[in-house]
């Protein structure tokens, strides 16, 4: 398996992760009081577009050709630490 395969799959695995946090999340705003569940809504929304961007960014990676997937393997762990960051923020709002 080559890095970028085992990479790929690494990633794979993060954004199957982050999409059961995210159901998670969803599960405990829908718990929240109605002024609130506005509040994490938006929040939700925000955390779906930083997936689905982190999902194109693997989806450009995967078809990249030789050495422009390191160059696109930057932007991807740039997502990354972007989406875990505001997943951990989320989670610390909905405690």
């Amino acid at each position: 398996m080559s890095d970028r395969d085992a990479y790929v799959k690494k990633m794979q695995a993060k954004i199957e992760e982050w999409n059961a946090d995210l159901a998670k999340l969803e599960a405990k705003s829908k718990e929240a009081e109605a002024d609130m569940r506005v509040k994490y809504d938006k929040q939700m929304e925000e955390l779906r577009e930083q997936r689905n961007e982190a999902e194109e960014r693997l989806r450009e990676l995967q078809e990249a050709s030789g050495d422009s997937w390191k160059r696109l393997r930057e932007g991807m762990e740039s997502a990354w630490d972007d989406m875990t960051k505001a997943f951990r923020d989320a989670s610390d709002r909905f405690r």
